[in-house]
């Protein structure tokens, strides 16, 4: 089947609002939990805003906006389905990934190099999360990509992440905060559309039907989980003392 007969907004352009805000509100909270971390003066507290700085990024962020941007995927008359586990699958890798890359920012001594390093991590852990995501994806025929805008989304993820990061980390005025946030939804947005640019769609009626959950199946638990997990961040960062951090999240 030829590429143009995929669509990537079949639900219109909500689904592309909604994801980049939902990326946004991710990035936001993360990036505050990243900040908290930094300023924490235990190793334990330190460990534990990174996790859930992670959790906002990895979880948020990237992967339920992915998920969000998926519900705009259709190849018409092609039924779609998706593998539970891989999908899955995919949120534990962005939350990884994330994670480490952010450890190397609030764990340790702070240094440009580790920066770049922090940031080409999330910048990845964007990519590869997208495309274990993909690999979920079940239906009658095949998937390829264009390596050329595979290489593409990979340089769009690394660079804004690593921009939203530097302004998280050595700008502090509550606008660049914004900024940051505004630019980690561009990055994981951007980096979506531009692999789904990449995706190359090819039918055969020969395969054996598709097993496993529509997207539409997932929403509902998707959301409920997700909305707890960011009303329970929220709680954590509006609700902490911050009489133990020198100067405060600032």
């Amino acid at each position: 089947m030829d590429h143009d007969s995929m669509q990537h907004f079949s639900a219109g352009l909500s689904t592309l609002l909604l994801a980049y805000v939902v990326s946004v509100i991710g990035s936001l909270i993360g990036l505050a939990c990243m900040a908290r971390a930094r300023a924490e003066p235990t190793r334990a507290t330190k460990v534990r805003w990174t996790a859930f700085g992670a959790v906002a990024i990895g979880g948020v962020a990237i992967w339920l906006m992915h998920f969000i941007a998926m519900l705009g995927f259709d190849v018409p008359g092609v039924p779609i389905k998706y593998s539970v586990p891989l999908t899955a699958l995919s949120a534990v890798v962005a939350i990884a990934v994330v994670g480490l890359g952010l450890s190397l920012v609030t764990l340790i001594r702070f240094t440009a190099v580790r920066l770049l390093v922090a940031g080409t991590l999330a910048g990845l852990g964007v990519a590869v999360m997208h495309y274990v995501g993909m690999s979920a994806i079940r239906f009658r025929g095949d998937l390829s990509y264009d390596p050329r805008l595979v290489a593409l989304s990979f340089v769009v993820a690394v660079v804004a992440a690593t921009a939203a990061f530097w302004f998280t980390l050595v700008v502090e005025a509550a606008a660049a905060r914004l900024a940051a946030g505004l630019i980690m939804g561009v990055a994981v947005t951007g980096m979506h559309y531009t692999g789904m640019a990449a995706v190359r769609v090819t039918t055969d009626p020969a395969v054996a039907a598709p097993q496993g959950t529509t997207a539409f199946d997932l929403v509902f638990p998707v959301f409920v989980l997700s909305a707890l997990v960011v009303a329970a961040l929220l709680w954590m960062l509006f609700t902490a003392d911050d009489d133990d951090v020198p100067g405060g999240i600032a």
